[in-house]
């Protein structure tokens, strides 16, 4: 099983240098490990190595790999072809070559992210470490198949209950007319065989990222005022999306600091700054990081006996916290982060009775 951790904060340089000393770390107690990065020079200058856009060994049990969103889009381009020559009987994107196509704003990340999927799928590493840009577009995309989940099931069921989709499952002559078009049969579910595997693929990726095992964040920071007030704004985010954060590396520059208040409960574990060439002080200062994330507060939990559901949110005060029930689920805003909570059958379909905020957690009674 491999384990995929991550780090937030503001100082990018800082967080790329643990990245690096994690990796080395982890390296060095046996475990295969691929640390992966984006196409920034900042990465290959602190390896002093050049990178490629394919995984390549730089020592021992450790290789790296710089995402170039231009590769990964042409990799990702042919298997959008093949999907579309699975279910449309007449495909008309291998027109389009992916060499040609324009990269816009947001494909970095969710490139990524597939990359990072298809590299834990190959058995291939113990642990993934990815160095993105440990902010809220970081996490939005680590949140993606959250969201996307959402949309899915919320709006097919829109569909299905629809007059326009009653009539088109229903009529005897617009099925033949769609099925010249698309190698899936038309049911009253609307194209399950493709929606079914969308979910699956969905359902991998919220599994993933709700278990500790499989997916951790810690937050990197420095004694500046803003650096700690982003790492907390990043911390509650994260529980937002669901992501586990194991504790907290401060990049100490030589004056004294004690952040465990601003943090409680996560352990803040001293990290030296990084001097040309010697990394060993900083490994020597990491963490044990599965160990930390299996003992962090989990993002939510639900007490089906005493009906109610909390969510972790520190980082953020009452005013930041909004709680709506509009449809099927509960939706929860925090900062600018937004989810839709799936109830267990026990609690679906009840109405809220209460909500309270207190010691970073919101508090749902039904």
């Amino acid at each position: 099983m491999t384990q995929i951790l991550t780090f937030l904060g503001r100082g990018g340089t800082s967080r790329t240098k643990c990245a690096i000393a994690a990796a080395k770390l982890l390296a060095s107690q046996g475990k295969r490990v691929l640390l992966a990065g984006l196409a920034e020079p900042e990465l290959p200058i602190l390896l002093g190595t050049t990178l490629a856009t394919d995984p390549q060994e730089i020592a021992p049990n450790l290789q790296v790999v710089q995402f170039q969103t231009s590769a990964l889009l042409e990799r990702s381009w042919d298997e959008v072809k093949k999907l579309e020559a699975q279910y449309l009987r007449t495909p008309f994107l291998k027109e389009v070559f992916g060499q040609e196509l324009a990269v816009l704003p947001g494909m970095d990340s969710a490139l990524a992210l597939n990359a990072i999927r298809q590299y834990d799928e190959s058995g291939k590493y113990d642990t993934i470490i990815y160095n993105g840009t440990g902010d809220s577009s970081t996490l939005r995309s680590l949140g993606l198949p959250e969201s996307l989940s959402w949309y899915l099931r919320r709006f097919r069921q829109l569909f299905v209950n629809s007059d326009l989709g009653k009539a088109i499952s229903e009529s005897p002559f617009i099925q033949p007319l769609v099925s010249s078009f698309f190698n899936v049969n038309w049911t009253a579910d609307n194209f399950a065989q493709p929606t079914n595997t969308a979910n699956n693929f969905l359902e991998k990726g919220k599994a993933a990222l709700a278990d500790p095992k499989r997916m951790a964040a810690f937050l990197v920071t420095t004694e500046d005022p803003i650096e700690v007030a982003t790492a907390r704004y990043l911390w509650g985010s994260a529980q937002q999306v669901g992501l586990t954060v194991g504790g907290v590396l401060l990049v100490n520059s030589g004056t004294p600091a004690n952040l465990s208040p601003e943090f409680t409960p996560l352990p803040v574990s001293i990290i030296p700054d990084f001097k040309a060439g010697d990394w060993q002080p900083l490994i020597n200062a990491l963490p044990d990081f599965a160990a930390q994330a299996l003992q962090a507060p989990k993002p939510i939990e639900v007490d089906v006996p005493s009906r109610q559901v909390r969510l972790f949110l520190p980082g953020f005060d009452k005013k930041q916290v909004k709680l709506t029930q509009f449809g099927p689920e509960v939706t929860v805003e925090a900062g600018d982060q937004r989810r839709n909570i799936v109830l267990p059958p026990a609690l679906s379909g009840k109405s809220v009775a209460g909500a309270k905020f207190a010691n970073n957690y919101l508090i749902i009674s039904f």
